[in-house]
């Protein structure tokens, strides 16, 4: 029997992307020239996790390329190599090729090897010029040519029984020792057991070890760090001695080729690790976060216990009925509880969607020729880790927006009084149940003037019409719209904005952009907490049970007749102090029989998205409550108009519906109803 390794790959996986992430952040907080020392340890450290675990999991080619990246750092934080502006671009450069290399091992995806090949001539260029006295270790590493060393060092390493069940293996150190210098290895075989009492998990072997070369103790117990608690290990000089052994050729070899073990004779199959385009599958959870949710369980329990006794009894007084509904609202209590502790165990600081923008603003800064300072608060604020993972690629577009076309060159800054450094600020909170994320800059603005004539230009708006300022700021998010005058990689091409608002949309959430010319602009981003649970009002449609998002709800009103009227291409309207609001009859867009199809005797319940109102009629109201949604599209297929469903407290199913999807309905079908029904109510509409 032997371990089957790929249980472990996937959180091998997220670690390294943890530790990728770690790597890009620091090397930012780098100073050229003066580097702090415990922010290059921390860059290092992260590095050589990624090549211990890799070479555990036989990912050779991850583990020789992070090597190489290792040996570098490991200059720098000996003080052998000065920290400079193109060592820190080029580990950037690295670590995305180390990205791209881990997302496609685990997607079961070829190697780019050309990029690969590239980042290793640059990280090797640069280890072989520029170095500030002192043999690398690179150099080191490769002085296998029997020439005598300076010193020399016997280890006698051990490992403990159980060494391979915490995922170690011995032939990965052994294979790091080979590369420090020249190598001599004997086997101790004398702890082997007779076969029938061989367990293949277990650790038998131990090694006698003498290293030849320009080493110190620290390199060689670095290797060990990992095991040092799961082994016996002893590391002496040779005193008096040159490194002049070599070790046999052929010894040489069986260790390098033990080193390079195969993924199938480790039992290891990368498809396992998680196909194409999977996201993250677990999260890590605060142990706050679990006490909290098992002693929810236990207050379950216990009123479960309290409400079985009822189970047992022939006959129930009024003393029972009492008992039974002090127990039943406990019951209440505790399921509310437990449901707001396991929605606490999805959240995640928005931190984590936030770490890629440094590393965006720093490439884009300097691409651009713009210099710009990155500030970012609220980093603490928590939601959904569906959310989470889905807001990202918005966010990266209302930011690179900000950057090129919010934030002036330097020169343009200092001519309209402002610092030559620009500011790109994001913030989030939480108000009410949504979370807001702002994106502010302050550029340029948006040009009002501009936006406007390529509207009418387009025909988006007619010669002659007037709008807001909020309504002209808007058709930024129109379809293939952009001022820009020049395409270029980063922006100008009139995709991204419209994107942005589906997406967001697509979240039950909004955008909204508010700007100042010469000031700065700022996008609010509205999303709900969670995508799980919402709060809802639910409304009675015929024998149907629909449920409307209370986030969307503007109001509910009785209609007066004198208020409606019928436009021609636009269906009904009807007026609401100062505003005329389509009204939406949901019987005729889901083709429900209605119990009332006269206005006035059913309700109008006022709905916003996108900064759209809607009147949607409807025969009744009935009361509010959290839902559960369930995904329409994975069970069964999409429906415009519907967001998902939920099962309600007596079994049946209610529909949810999605205002955004309601509208761009309303607008396709635009149905003119018979005039009679308004007033009558004697004729179908």
């Amino acid at each position: 029997m032997s371990i089957d390794m790929s249980q472990f790959l996937q959180t091998f996986y997220e670690e390294s992307f943890e530790g990728l992430g770690i790597m890009e952040a620091e090397l930012l907080n780098l100073d050229v020239g003066a580097a702090d020392a415990e922010t290059i340890n921390t860059i290092f450290r992260a590095a050589h996790s990624i090549k211990g675990g890799s070479g555990t999991f036989g990912l050779t080619a991850v583990a020789e390329f992070t090597h190489i990246m290792e040996t570098l750092l490991d200059e720098m934080r000996d003080g052998r190599r000065q920290v400079t502006q193109e060592a820190v671009n080029i580990l950037l450069s690295s670590v995305d090729v180390l990205r791209e290399m881990l997302i496609a091992l685990r997607d079961d995806h070829d190697l780019d090897v050309d990029s690969i090949a590239s980042a290793q001539q640059e990280l090797s260029a640069l280890l072989a010029g520029g170095k500030e006295g002192g043999q690398s270790a690179a150099a080191g590493a490769t002085n296998a040519s029997g020439q005598t060393g300076a010193g020399a060092w016997d280890i006698t390493f051990k490992p403990h029984l159980h060494l391979f069940q915490s995922g170690n293996d011995p032939v990965r150190m052994l294979r790091e020792l080979n590369e420090l210098g020249d190598m001599q290895v004997v086997v101790d075989t004398t702890q082997l057991p007779e076969a029938d009492a061989f367990v293949p998990e277990n650790s038998y072997l131990s090694w006698q070890i003498r290293l030849n070369g320009d080493i110190n103790e620290a390199q060689i117990r670095e290797i060990f760090e990992w095991v040092e608690d799961e082994c016996d290990l002893e590391i002496r000089p040779v005193a008096n001695e040159h490194a002049a052994t070599v070790a046999d050729e052929g010894t040489k070899a069986a260790v390098t080729e033990a080193a390079l073990p195969d993924e199938r004779r480790r039992g290891v199959d990368r498809r396992k690790g998680g196909g194409a385009g999977v996201e993250t599958a677990s999260i890590r959870v605060s142990i706050d976060k679990v006490d909290e949710l098992i002693n929810t369980v236990g207050e379950l329990v216990i009123t479960q216990s309290m409400l079985s006794q009822f189970a047992d009894a022939e006959e129930l007084t009024m003393a029972h009925i009492e008992k039974l509904r002090s127990g039943l609202a406990q019951l209440e209590r505790n399921t509310r509880e437990l449901q707001e502790s396991v929605m606490r165990i999805r959240m995640l600081p928005i931190s984590f969607a936030f770490q890629r923008f440094p590393r965006l603003v720093h490439d884009l800064s300097s691409k651009l020729g713009k210099k710009i300072e990155l500030k970012l608060s609220g980093e603490q604020t928590e939601l959904d880790k569906t959310v989470m993972e889905k807001i990202g690629d918005p966010l990266v577009h209302l930011v690179r927006n900000s950057i090129d076309h919010g934030i002036e060159k330097p020169d343009a800054r200092r001519a309209a009084g402002k610092a030559e450094v620009g500011l790109v600020h994001l913030n989030a909170y939480h108000q009410g149940g949504n979370i807001v994320i702002e994106i502010k800059d302050d550029g340029a603005g948006l040009n009002r003037e501009k936006i406007q004539a390529k509207a009418r230009q387009r025909e988006l708006i007619g010669a002659d019409e007037v709008l807001t300022d909020e309504q002209i700021f808007d058709l930024i998010f129109q379809p293939g719209f952009s001022t820009a005058e020049q395409v270029s990689d980063v922006s100008g091409r009139g995709v991204g904005m419209d994107v942005v608002r589906k997406n967001i949309r697509s979240l039950g959430g909004s955008v909204e952009v508010k700007s100042r010319q010469g000031e700065g602009s700022t996008f609010t981003i509205r999303l709900p907490l969670t995508l799980a649970i919402l709060d809802g009002q639910l409304i009675q449609i015929g024998h149907e049970t629909y449920i409307i998002p209370l986030v969307s709800i503007v109001e509910s009103i009785q209609v007066k007749t004198d208020r409606v009227n019928v436009v021609a291409g636009r269906g009904e309207i009807y007026q609401l102090r100062n505003e005329y609001i389509p009204i939406v009859r949901l019987y005729h867009v889901f083709g429900v029989k209605p119990k009332v199809t006269n206005l006035k005797e059913g309700l109008l319940v006022v709905v916003e998205a996108d900064g759209q109102k809607l009147a949607l009629f409807v025969d009744e109201l009935h009361g509010q409550q959290q839902v559960v949604i369930k995904s329409l599209e994975s069970n069964f297929r999409k429906v415009e108009g519907l967001s998902g469903a939920t099962i309600l407290g007596d079994g049946t199913v209610a529909l949810i519906l999605d205002i955004s999807g309601l509208a761009s309905l309303h607008r396709k079908q635009v149905p003119v109803p018979d005039l009679k029904v308004i007033n009558s109510g004697t004729a179908a509409a």
